[in-house]
């Protein structure tokens, strides 16, 4: 399998990846910062981002800065925010066209470098403070962020499995941030703020495309300059003992009740149970062939959804589903009886295959996008390792029924969530 290479530079403050290939017809180049989740500034960096992409110096308003990128044959530019374990990373993604491909001599790779350059040191600013106006605008429309995880029940019930489970940790915070403490923040502290992430964060640029790999570390050191720095690192704690399952019900006016039910894997990216982790899970509750979707939604009919997924660098399993607030109790014991049957090693030889298959396809899918590449290579960042592609595909493919019975006696239950609706509790 033809895998791509991953060339990493040392930069000034931040490290360089290029991955030269010619699969696509437009470069992309994705800005990624991390720092530890932490109440005090998780509100802030919900806001940053958000601040930097409407509007820069050179770009005085969104409506500029957009028409600018349909100059560039509609180049797109978007930011993002992730969790990875208790990191919070902010994502900055532009897409060009390479110019290869356009009967047009002008330099797009490094339009797209001094427009990178332009959003994150550049700003819109007077003096110590972002744009005032800017800044109100994008601090409303993160309230309505925030709200809409309220209003999404799936994800809310999700948010406070995670809330419950997590109590003490970083990891119960949201990544939008507090909609409580939106209101506090000003042009001049979200300044502040700005100037201190740019030298303590973890910053790197993948740049993704058929690219000559001398001119993009060229331009990257011409155009990008930040002070070298020891960036902030998150100490890991994963192995946490679970003393009682805590259970939590909620009463909301709803129709259909949301059941997540947490776990503790105990093991992380990097991990060498890592690869059977992924293949208990693709058994467990994965995928559409796994033991979930078919004894807990088809066979017994007890779930609109039921599916389970693995925070990678947190150690975390959680199981969702959408039940009828009658269920609660069938759904519970179903669930257990599925862990408990993986527990026992209570499953196919073809059930083993065929989850290998799914994540072996799956991983290819993903990596078939720029974007979905960058993602993949990034848990090498948050976890501080180095796992290529193919070790990571031909471990999957090796692993053995005893591997996975071995993590599943390393799972324990944490908490069982209900969202459930009023009539349920009279």
């Amino acid at each position: 399998m033809d895998l791509l290479t991953e060339k990493i530079t040392e930069m000034q403050g931040f490290k360089l990846h290029v991955i030269k290939t010619e699969k696509y017809k437009t470069n992309t180049f994705v800005w990624k910062m991390k720092a530890p989740l932490n109440k005090e500034n998780v509100t802030l960096r919900a806001l940053l981002p958000q601040v930097l992409q409407s509007s820069t110096k050179k770009y005085s308003s969104t409506t500029l800065l957009r028409s600018y990128l349909d100059d560039l044959y509609g180049a797109t530019f978007f930011v993002d925010l992730g969790k990875k374990g208790e990191n919070h990373v902010m994502s900055f993604s532009i897409e060009i066209a390479n110019e290869k491909f356009l009967n047009d001599p002008s330099p797009l790779l490094q339009k797209g470098f001094e427009f990178l350059a332009e959003v994150l040191m550049n700003p819109n600013t007077n003096g110590n403070s972002f744009d005032s106006q800017t800044v109100d605008k994008e601090k409303r429309t993160l309230k309505q962020r925030i709200q809409s995880v309220y209003d999404d029940k799936m994800r809310y019930s999700n948010f406070r499995l995670i809330q419950e489970m997590c109590k003490d940790e970083p990891y119960s915070l949201d990544v939008n941030g507090e909609k409580n403490d939106v209101d506090a923040i000003t042009a001049e502290s979200l300044y502040t703020y700005y100037q201190k992430v740019f030298k303590e964060d973890e910053m790197d640029l993948y740049v993704i495309g058929d690219v000559n790999e001398e001119e993009v570390q060229k331009l990257a050191n011409q155009l990008l300059k930040f002070e070298n720095h020891q960036p902030q690192r998150v100490k890991q704690e994963v192995g946490k003992k679970v003393e009682k399952v805590n259970e939590v019900k909620e009463q909301q006016d709803i129709k259909q009740g949301k059941l997540n039910i947490g776990y503790r894997t105990n093991i992380i990216y990097g991990d060498s149970e890592y690869y059977a982790l992924q293949v208990f899970n693709g058994i467990f509750g994965g995928f559409s062939h796994s033991k979930l979707f078919i004894n807990v939604r088809e066979k017994a009919s007890l779930a609109y959804y039921a599916a389970s997924r693995i925070e990678s660098h947190k150690g975390l399993m959680m199981v969702m589903s959408g039940i009828d607030l009658k269920n609660y109790d069938q759904a519970v014991g179903i669930i257990h009886e599925q862990m408990d049957a993986m527990k026992k090693g209570d499953f196919t030889d073809q059930e083993l295959e065929q989850t290998k298959a799914v994540i072996n396809n799956q991983m290819l899918e993903t990596i078939d996008t720029a974007r979905g590449l960058v993602e993949v290579l990034y848990h090498n960042v948050v976890a501080n390792v180095d796992i290529p592609l193919e070790h990571y595909l031909d471990q999957v493919q090796k692993t053995t029924k005893e591997e996975i019975l071995e993590v599943a006696g390393k799972i324990e239950l944490d908490t069982i969530y209900f969202l459930t609706g009023m009539e349920a509790g009279k």
